[in-house]
């Protein structure tokens, strides 16, 4: 028996309302609530939340050293075509040059690593 049920994801970030824009651009939903605490109900999946953190420090990716945190691995149907998507709203490559492979590496305009998986 769980003790408990996921309620949501939230990322610290500079600017809640724009990464929360951000993933809504991705995952499409709706965005809800401004200043230091912005949630995106995600159609179907699981909500997201965004916390402004003032001291904020992106995540380093690959670092041997440093741990990236968390990711986020989203699942598409055409990855070429979601990473022109992901790129055009502001999202930047991180180990996405082997095309080979089922999966990308991006960083979302904050900085925090996510994956554009084949499904």
């Amino acid at each position: 028996m769980a003790l408990a049920k996921l309620g949501v994801v939230v990322l610290d970030c500079p600017d809640p309302s724009a990464l929360a824009g951000f993933y809504a651009g991705v995952l499409g939903g709706s965005v809800e609530g401004d200043g230091d605490w912005v949630d995106l109900a995600v159609p179907g999946g699981q909500a997201l939340a965004f916390q402004k953190a003032s001291g904020f420090v992106a995540p380093k990716w690959p670092a041997p050293d440093d741990s990236q945190q968390f990711h986020l691995d989203l699942t598409v149907d055409d990855l070429d075509a979601a990473e022109k998507g992901v790129l055009e709203l502001g999202a930047k490559p991180l180990d996405a040059a082997d095309r080979s492979r089922s999966f990308r590496v991006y960083a979302d305009p904050a900085g925090h690593p996510f994956c554009l998986c084949a499904g």
